[in-house]
Protein backbone atom coordinates (compact mmCIF):
# COMPACT_ATOMS: atom_id res chain seq x y z
CA UNK A 1 0.00 0.00 0.00
CA UNK A 2 1.08 3.59 -0.51
CA UNK A 3 1.07 5.81 2.58
CA UNK A 4 2.29 9.21 3.75
CA UNK A 5 5.22 9.17 6.13
CA UNK A 6 7.99 11.35 7.55
CA UNK A 7 11.25 10.27 5.90
CA UNK A 8 14.75 11.09 7.13
CA UNK A 9 16.86 11.23 3.95
CA UNK A 10 20.07 12.45 5.58
CA UNK A 11 20.95 14.26 8.81
CA UNK A 12 18.82 17.38 9.11
CA UNK A 13 16.55 16.65 6.14
CA UNK A 14 13.09 15.28 6.90
CA UNK A 15 10.22 15.40 4.42
CA UNK A 16 6.65 14.13 4.49
CA UNK A 17 6.04 12.11 1.34
CA UNK A 18 4.47 8.98 -0.10
CA UNK A 19 6.20 5.66 0.54
CA UNK A 20 5.38 2.02 -0.13
CA UNK A 21 4.47 -0.31 2.76
CA UNK A 22 4.44 -4.08 2.18
CA UNK A 23 2.00 -6.42 3.90
CA UNK A 24 2.91 -7.98 7.24
CA UNK A 25 4.67 -11.34 7.21
CA UNK A 26 4.18 -14.14 9.72
CA UNK A 27 4.51 -12.84 13.28
CA UNK A 28 3.89 -9.22 12.24
CA UNK A 29 1.03 -6.75 12.59
CA UNK A 30 -0.25 -3.94 10.35
CA UNK A 31 -1.44 -0.96 12.40
CA UNK A 32 -3.35 2.13 11.32
CA UNK A 33 -1.54 4.82 13.31
CA UNK A 34 -3.77 7.15 15.29
CA UNK A 35 -1.14 9.35 16.93
CA UNK A 36 2.58 9.51 17.65
CA UNK A 37 4.71 11.40 20.14
CA UNK A 38 7.82 13.28 19.04
CA UNK A 39 10.67 12.30 21.35
CA UNK A 40 14.21 13.62 21.80
CA UNK A 41 15.47 10.26 20.48
CA UNK A 42 13.84 11.15 17.17
CA UNK A 43 15.82 14.38 17.15
CA UNK A 44 19.06 12.50 17.86
CA UNK A 45 18.35 10.32 14.83
CA UNK A 46 17.50 13.32 12.67
CA UNK A 47 20.64 15.18 13.66
CA UNK A 48 22.88 12.14 13.09
CA UNK A 49 23.90 11.92 16.75
CA UNK A 50 23.42 8.15 17.00
CA UNK A 51 25.94 7.20 14.35
CA UNK A 52 26.20 6.93 10.59
CA UNK A 53 23.95 4.89 8.34
CA UNK A 54 20.65 5.54 10.13
CA UNK A 55 19.01 6.76 6.93
CA UNK A 56 16.98 6.79 4.76
CA UNK A 57 14.41 6.00 7.45
CA UNK A 58 10.76 6.45 8.32
CA UNK A 59 10.89 8.08 11.74
CA UNK A 60 8.79 7.57 14.86
CA UNK A 61 8.90 5.10 17.75
CA UNK A 62 6.29 6.33 20.26
CA UNK A 63 2.67 5.88 19.20
CA UNK A 64 -0.63 4.03 19.22
CA UNK A 65 -3.21 2.88 16.71
CA UNK A 66 -5.70 0.22 15.67
CA UNK A 67 -4.80 -3.21 14.31
CA UNK A 68 -5.64 -3.34 10.60
CA UNK A 69 -4.33 -6.82 9.73
CA UNK A 70 -2.27 -9.59 11.28
CA UNK A 71 0.19 -12.06 9.85
CA UNK A 72 0.22 -15.78 10.55
CA UNK A 73 1.04 -16.88 14.11
CA UNK A 74 -0.40 -13.70 15.69
CA UNK A 75 -2.91 -14.57 18.43
CA UNK A 76 -2.52 -11.87 21.10
CA UNK A 77 -4.22 -9.12 19.05
CA UNK A 78 -7.01 -9.07 16.49
CA UNK A 79 -8.17 -6.67 13.82
CA UNK A 80 -9.78 -3.67 15.51
CA UNK A 81 -7.79 -3.89 18.76
CA UNK A 82 -6.16 -0.70 20.09
CA UNK A 83 -2.41 -1.13 20.52
CA UNK A 84 0.55 0.83 21.77
CA UNK A 85 3.99 0.38 20.26
CA UNK A 86 6.99 -1.14 21.99
CA UNK A 87 10.26 -0.44 20.20
CA UNK A 88 11.88 -3.40 21.96
CA UNK A 89 9.78 -6.36 20.76
CA UNK A 90 11.49 -8.86 23.03
CA UNK A 91 12.02 -12.26 21.41
CA UNK A 92 11.62 -14.09 24.78
CA UNK A 93 14.22 -16.74 23.85
CA UNK A 94 17.64 -15.01 23.65
CA UNK A 95 20.01 -15.13 26.68
CA UNK A 96 18.97 -11.63 27.85
CA UNK A 97 15.27 -12.48 27.65
CA UNK A 98 15.74 -15.82 29.40
CA UNK A 99 17.53 -13.92 32.18
CA UNK A 100 14.52 -11.61 32.53
CA UNK A 101 16.26 -8.63 30.91
CA UNK A 102 13.60 -8.19 28.25
CA UNK A 103 14.57 -4.56 27.50
CA UNK A 104 18.04 -5.84 26.53
CA UNK A 105 16.77 -8.41 24.01
CA UNK A 106 19.68 -9.19 21.69
CA UNK A 107 17.82 -9.62 18.38
CA UNK A 108 15.66 -6.55 19.08
CA UNK A 109 18.72 -4.44 19.80
CA UNK A 110 20.57 -5.63 16.70
CA UNK A 111 17.64 -5.15 14.33
CA UNK A 112 16.56 -1.89 15.94
CA UNK A 113 19.97 -0.36 15.35
CA UNK A 114 20.04 -1.39 11.70
CA UNK A 115 16.45 -0.30 11.06
CA UNK A 116 14.84 -3.61 10.17
CA UNK A 117 12.13 -5.82 11.60
CA UNK A 118 13.06 -8.95 13.52
CA UNK A 119 13.77 -11.00 10.37
CA UNK A 120 16.40 -8.48 9.28
CA UNK A 121 14.37 -6.98 6.43
CA UNK A 122 12.23 -3.89 5.83
CA UNK A 123 8.61 -3.49 4.72
CA UNK A 124 9.20 0.12 3.66
CA UNK A 125 10.52 1.63 0.43
CA UNK A 126 10.40 4.76 -1.65
CA UNK A 127 8.33 4.63 -4.87
CA UNK A 128 11.57 4.11 -6.81
CA UNK A 129 12.33 0.96 -4.82
CA UNK A 130 14.90 2.43 -2.41
CA UNK A 131 14.66 0.48 0.85
CA UNK A 132 13.75 2.53 3.92
CA UNK A 133 14.66 1.73 7.50
CA UNK A 134 12.04 1.36 10.23
CA UNK A 135 12.76 3.99 12.89
CA UNK A 136 13.56 1.96 16.03
CA UNK A 137 11.57 -0.96 14.58
CA UNK A 138 8.39 1.13 14.74
CA UNK A 139 8.29 3.81 12.01
CA UNK A 140 5.07 5.34 13.31
CA UNK A 141 5.40 8.85 11.84
CA UNK A 142 3.23 7.36 9.12
CA UNK A 143 -0.40 6.65 8.32
CA UNK A 144 0.20 2.90 8.68
CA UNK A 145 3.08 0.80 9.95
CA UNK A 146 4.08 -2.85 10.11
CA UNK A 147 5.67 -3.94 13.38
CA UNK A 148 6.80 -7.19 14.92
CA UNK A 149 3.97 -8.85 16.83
CA UNK A 150 5.68 -8.27 20.17
CA UNK A 151 5.88 -4.59 19.27
CA UNK A 152 2.09 -4.24 19.18
CA UNK A 153 0.83 -4.32 22.77
CA UNK A 154 -2.92 -4.51 23.34
CA UNK A 155 -4.36 -1.58 25.29
CA UNK A 156 -7.32 -1.53 27.68
CA UNK A 157 -10.50 0.16 26.44
CA UNK A 158 -11.33 3.70 27.43
CA UNK A 159 -7.97 5.37 26.85
CA UNK A 160 -7.88 8.03 24.09
CA UNK A 161 -5.23 7.01 21.59
CA UNK A 162 -3.67 10.48 21.40
CA UNK A 163 -2.77 9.97 25.06
CA UNK A 164 -1.96 6.27 24.73
CA UNK A 165 0.61 7.28 22.10
CA UNK A 166 2.90 8.47 24.91
CA UNK A 167 3.02 5.13 26.71
CA UNK A 168 5.44 3.33 24.41
CA UNK A 169 8.47 5.50 25.12
CA UNK A 170 8.16 8.44 27.52
CA UNK A 171 5.97 6.75 30.12
CA UNK A 172 7.68 3.35 29.90
CA UNK A 173 11.12 4.93 30.18
CA UNK A 174 10.31 7.34 32.99
CA UNK A 175 8.25 5.02 35.18
CA UNK A 176 10.63 2.12 34.67
CA UNK A 177 13.62 4.19 35.75
CA UNK A 178 11.87 4.98 39.04
CA UNK A 179 10.33 1.56 39.68
CA UNK A 180 12.75 -0.93 38.15
CA UNK A 181 16.09 0.84 38.60
CA UNK A 182 15.73 3.40 41.39
CA UNK A 183 13.22 1.37 43.42
CA UNK A 184 12.07 4.61 45.04
CA UNK A 185 10.23 4.11 48.33
CA UNK A 186 7.84 6.28 50.32
CA UNK A 187 9.64 9.11 52.08
CA UNK A 188 12.85 8.88 50.06
CA UNK A 189 14.20 12.10 48.55
CA UNK A 190 14.39 12.47 44.79
CA UNK A 191 15.84 15.05 42.39
CA UNK A 192 14.85 14.98 38.72
CA UNK A 193 17.15 16.86 36.34
CA UNK A 194 15.34 17.71 33.11
CA UNK A 195 11.56 18.09 32.84
CA UNK A 196 10.90 17.33 29.21
CA UNK A 197 8.61 14.59 27.95
CA UNK A 198 10.44 11.78 29.79
CA UNK A 199 11.54 13.76 32.84
CA UNK A 200 7.95 14.69 33.61
CA UNK A 201 7.09 10.98 33.64
CA UNK A 202 9.91 10.41 36.12
CA UNK A 203 8.38 13.12 38.30
CA UNK A 204 4.93 11.48 38.10
CA UNK A 205 6.34 8.06 38.94
CA UNK A 206 8.31 9.38 41.90
CA UNK A 207 5.23 11.20 43.17
CA UNK A 208 3.15 8.00 42.98
CA UNK A 209 5.95 6.22 44.87
CA UNK A 210 5.62 8.74 47.72
CA UNK A 211 8.95 10.52 47.29
CA UNK A 212 9.60 13.50 49.58
CA UNK A 213 11.01 15.93 48.90
CA UNK A 214 10.57 15.57 45.16
CA UNK A 215 12.72 18.23 43.52
CA UNK A 216 12.34 19.08 39.83
CA UNK A 217 15.18 20.92 38.07
CA UNK A 218 14.98 22.58 34.66
CA UNK A 219 15.73 25.85 32.88
CA UNK A 220 12.17 26.37 31.62
CA UNK A 221 9.64 27.81 34.11
CA UNK A 222 6.75 26.41 32.05
CA UNK A 223 8.10 22.86 32.35
CA UNK A 224 8.67 23.35 36.06
CA UNK A 225 5.05 24.39 36.45
CA UNK A 226 3.96 21.13 34.80
CA UNK A 227 6.33 19.26 37.12
CA UNK A 228 4.69 20.91 40.11
CA UNK A 229 1.27 19.81 38.85
CA UNK A 230 2.65 16.29 38.45
CA UNK A 231 3.65 16.12 42.10
CA UNK A 232 7.00 17.89 42.51
CA UNK A 233 7.18 19.35 46.02
CA UNK A 234 9.92 21.81 45.05
CA UNK A 235 11.13 23.23 41.72
CA UNK A 236 14.48 24.80 40.86
CA UNK A 237 15.04 27.04 37.85
CA UNK A 238 18.62 26.20 36.90
CA UNK A 239 18.81 29.28 34.66
CA UNK A 240 18.68 31.56 37.70
CA UNK A 241 19.68 29.36 40.64
CA UNK A 242 22.62 27.07 41.42
CA UNK A 243 20.86 23.68 41.60
CA UNK A 244 23.59 22.14 43.77
CA UNK A 245 23.27 24.75 46.44
CA UNK A 246 19.49 24.80 46.25
CA UNK A 247 19.17 21.03 46.65
CA UNK A 248 21.57 20.96 49.60
CA UNK A 249 19.57 23.69 51.28
CA UNK A 250 16.33 21.78 50.72
CA UNK A 251 17.74 18.39 51.77
CA UNK A 252 20.91 18.67 53.78
CA UNK A 253 23.52 16.14 52.71
CA UNK A 254 21.95 15.38 49.33
CA UNK A 255 19.17 13.19 47.99
CA UNK A 256 18.54 9.44 48.00
CA UNK A 257 17.95 9.33 44.25
CA UNK A 258 18.95 11.66 41.41
CA UNK A 259 17.50 11.00 37.96
CA UNK A 260 19.28 12.58 35.00
CA UNK A 261 16.93 13.00 32.03
CA UNK A 262 18.84 15.36 29.73
CA UNK A 263 21.78 13.43 28.30
CA UNK A 264 24.76 15.77 28.78
CA UNK A 265 28.00 15.27 30.75
CA UNK A 266 27.18 18.35 32.82
CA UNK A 267 23.79 17.09 33.97
CA UNK A 268 25.14 13.58 34.63
CA UNK A 269 27.85 15.10 36.81
CA UNK A 270 25.21 17.23 38.54
CA UNK A 271 23.16 14.12 39.36
CA UNK A 272 26.26 12.60 40.97
CA UNK A 273 26.96 15.72 42.99
CA UNK A 274 23.41 15.90 44.36
CA UNK A 275 23.65 12.47 46.01
CA UNK A 276 24.06 11.84 49.71
CA UNK A 277 26.54 9.07 50.68
CA UNK A 278 25.41 5.55 49.67
CA UNK A 279 22.81 6.97 47.26
CA UNK A 280 22.45 6.25 43.53
CA UNK A 281 22.10 8.34 40.40
CA UNK A 282 20.14 6.93 37.45
CA UNK A 283 20.99 8.18 33.97
CA UNK A 284 17.90 8.15 31.76
CA UNK A 285 18.91 10.83 29.24
CA UNK A 286 20.30 9.74 25.87
CA UNK A 287 23.71 11.21 25.07
CA UNK A 288 25.03 11.43 21.50
CA UNK A 289 27.52 8.78 20.40
CA UNK A 290 31.06 9.58 21.56
CA UNK A 291 30.13 11.74 24.55
CA UNK A 292 32.04 10.94 27.74
CA UNK A 293 31.57 11.95 31.38
CA UNK A 294 33.91 11.83 34.38
CA UNK A 295 33.49 11.77 38.16
CA UNK A 296 35.94 12.38 41.02
CA UNK A 297 37.27 8.92 41.88
CA UNK A 298 37.55 9.80 45.56
CA UNK A 299 33.75 10.07 45.70
CA UNK A 300 33.40 6.31 45.36
CA UNK A 301 34.61 6.07 48.96
CA UNK A 302 31.25 7.53 49.94
CA UNK A 303 29.57 4.41 48.54
CA UNK A 304 27.69 6.40 45.92
CA UNK A 305 26.66 4.68 42.70
CA UNK A 306 25.49 5.51 39.22
CA UNK A 307 23.28 3.34 36.99
CA UNK A 308 22.07 3.42 33.45
CA UNK A 309 18.49 2.74 32.45
CA UNK A 310 17.23 1.70 29.03
CA UNK A 311 13.58 1.69 28.14
CA UNK A 312 12.52 1.40 31.75
CA UNK A 313 14.70 -1.67 32.37
CA UNK A 314 11.65 -3.92 32.59
CA UNK A 315 9.33 -6.02 30.44
CA UNK A 316 7.51 -3.85 27.88
CA UNK A 317 4.87 -6.51 27.19
CA UNK A 318 3.78 -6.46 30.84
CA UNK A 319 4.64 -2.92 31.87
CA UNK A 320 2.93 -1.04 29.04
CA UNK A 321 -0.58 -2.41 29.69
CA UNK A 322 -0.15 -1.86 33.44
CA UNK A 323 0.76 1.78 32.87
CA UNK A 324 -2.20 2.14 30.53
CA UNK A 325 -4.45 0.94 33.36
CA UNK A 326 -3.07 3.69 35.61
CA UNK A 327 -4.17 6.20 33.00
CA UNK A 328 -7.62 4.61 32.63
CA UNK A 329 -8.21 4.73 36.39
CA UNK A 330 -7.06 8.34 36.60
CA UNK A 331 -3.95 7.70 38.71
CA UNK A 332 -1.80 8.92 35.83
CA UNK A 333 -2.67 11.97 33.72
CA UNK A 334 -1.09 11.55 30.30
CA UNK A 335 -2.49 14.71 28.74
CA UNK A 336 -0.77 17.33 30.87
CA UNK A 337 2.69 16.77 29.34
CA UNK A 338 1.37 17.44 25.83
CA UNK A 339 2.17 21.05 24.99
CA UNK A 340 1.59 20.87 21.23
CA UNK A 341 -0.73 18.87 18.96
CA UNK A 342 -0.12 18.81 15.21
CA UNK A 343 -0.72 16.79 12.08
CA UNK A 344 2.05 14.88 10.32
CA UNK A 345 3.08 17.94 8.33
CA UNK A 346 4.10 19.60 11.59
CA UNK A 347 6.89 17.11 12.27
CA UNK A 348 9.73 19.50 11.39
CA UNK A 349 8.27 22.22 13.61
CA UNK A 350 8.08 19.69 16.44
CA UNK A 351 11.72 18.70 15.95
CA UNK A 352 12.75 22.35 15.93
CA UNK A 353 10.94 22.92 19.23
CA UNK A 354 12.98 20.08 20.70
CA UNK A 355 16.18 21.71 19.47
CA UNK A 356 15.18 24.93 21.22
CA UNK A 357 14.13 23.10 24.37
CA UNK A 358 10.61 24.49 23.96
CA UNK A 359 7.61 22.60 25.29
CA UNK A 360 7.40 19.07 26.64
CA UNK A 361 5.73 16.66 24.18
CA UNK A 362 4.31 17.20 20.72
CA UNK A 363 1.73 14.65 19.59
CA UNK A 364 1.30 14.16 15.85
CA UNK A 365 -2.25 13.15 14.99
CA UNK A 366 -2.31 10.80 12.00
CA UNK A 367 -6.03 9.99 12.19
CA UNK A 368 -8.15 12.53 14.06
CA UNK A 369 -11.16 10.25 14.44
CA UNK A 370 -9.17 7.35 15.86
CA UNK A 371 -6.99 9.55 18.05
CA UNK A 372 -9.92 11.45 19.62
CA UNK A 373 -7.52 14.34 20.08
CA UNK A 374 -8.12 18.03 20.81
CA UNK A 375 -8.67 20.15 17.72
CA UNK A 376 -5.53 20.94 15.78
Amino acid sequence: MRIRAAVLHEPGRVSVEEVELAAPKAGEVLVKVAAAGVCHSDLHLVDGDLGDGRWPMVLGHEGAGIVEAVGEEITHVEVGDPVGFSFVPSCRVCPACLAGRFNMCGPAGMNGSRGTLMDGTSRLSLPDGTVLQHGLMTACFAEYTVVDGHGAVKLPPGLPLWQAALLGCGVMTGFGAVRNVGHVKTGESVAVIGCGGVGLQVVAAAALAGAWPLIAIDRDPAKLEIARRRGATHVIDASTTDPRQAVMELNAGGVDHAFEVVGTPETMRLAWELLRPAATAVVVGLAPSGVEVSFPAIDFLSDKGIRGSYYGSGDPAADLPALAELAVTGELDLSDVVTHVSDLDGVNDALERLRRGEGARTVLVLDADLADAPSL
